[in-house]
């Protein structure tokens, strides 16, 4: 296993340099960081792994996910504990690092596997909101998550920690245009349900059988009209305590259960 022993390598700053958004561009490449993520990413998509960075101590505590890395080709490195922190957006990186190839997909390729339940984020900025929808997506059995407007980039190392792996289990697509691609959903035939604390529409009372899509907006903003116009219906979660709302993240998630539950998709566990 060849050692990197130095934090000012060449390596090392290359790495680093993945924390940003124009080189994640550039390289078609992102930075895992930490077990969870990482052994996601070597279990469901090592083929997009292309190198492993780990302290000798998580050697030893993860074998399994240093053993999956060898079996699939995966290059392994050694680092200390400083080295790894040099490479990493956090400074508690778990011992545990890997480069990985940006997972790309295709609209058209969701579309050809004629999805039931999607995911739309529009304009979402906040990394730990966008993570967590994907994560909540992923768990809800989701078919994919459309990345839509001016929205975070999910390979950014924030996102991809708080998706705890998920990037790695679901189509993840990003770049899309909101108008163009809620066009095509609904030429489709999905149905465009539209996520506001404002919505007519109580959550209990919506038909959640058919195929349709769960649109979200801006944590600070909310959803434009324009966005409103073209979705189906505005749907809120009712509210029966005395909370005067939910976040984006916990709304879509309830939303994407009700989904789950209504389709009666299978569970996993």
């Amino acid at each position: 296993m060849p050692e990197v022993t130095s934090t000012r390598s060449e390596r090392v700053k290359a790495i680093r340099g993945l924390s940003r958004r124009s080189v994640r561009e550039k390289t078609g490449r992102f930075l895992a960081e930490g077990p969870q993520p990482v052994r996601e990413a070597v279990l469901h998509r090592p083929d997009h792994v292309l190198d492993l960075y780990l302290t000798g101590a998580a050697a030893a505590r993860h074998v399994d996910i240093a053993g999956a890395a060898e079996a699939a080709g995966v290059r392994l490195h050694e680092v200390s504990e400083d080295v790894l922190a040099a490479m990493c957006d956090t400074p508690a990186p778990q011992g545990l690092a890997a480069v990985c190839r940006v997972l790309t997909g295709s609209l058209d390729a969701v579309l050809e596997a004629r999805p039931r339940l999607l995911c739309v984020l529009t304009n979402v900025r906040d990394p730990g909101n966008a993570g967590t929808v994907v994560r909540a997506a992923d768990a809800a059995g989701a078919d994919a998550v459309l990345v839509a407007g001016d929205s975070v980039d999910v390979w950014g190392p924030k996102v991809v920690r708080s998706t705890a792996g998920s990037l790695f289990h679901l189509p993840v697509v990003t770049g899309l245009d909101v108008e163009e691609t809620l066009t095509r959903l609904r030429d489709n035939g999905i149905r465009l349900f539209a996520t506001d604390g404002a919505g007519t529409t109580l959550l209990t009372d919506v038909d959640l059988l058919p195929a349709h899509a769960w649109v979200t907006g801006n944590e600070a903003w909310g959803m434009s009209e324009q966005t409103r116009s073209w979705c189906d219906e505005v749907v809120r979660v009712p509210i029966y305590g005395a909370a005067e709302s939910l976040n984006l993240a916990m709304a879509a998630t309830v939303c994407l259960y009700a989904s789950a539950v209504a389709q009666n998709r299978p569970s996993g566990r």
